[in-house]
């Protein structure tokens, strides 16, 4: 998940930079959403990862 956003990212970049405003906004939005997903996922597996049955 953390790739895909990466990649994104690196898309939204080369389109801001080549001028493709429309794609550069989409392509940041996606990779938002991504990161987002993955630190929610990240964090919900940190804290059940934690618990320890008896």
């Amino acid at each position: 998940m953390l790739s895909w956003a990466i990649t994104f990212l690196l898309i939204a970049l080369a389109a801001g930079v080549l001028g493709f405003g429309g794609i550069a906004g989409e392509a940041a939005w996606i990779a938002h959403v991504l990161f987002v997903v993955f630190l929610v996922l990240f964090l919900v597996s940190l804290i059940s990862g934690r618990r320890t049955s008896l």
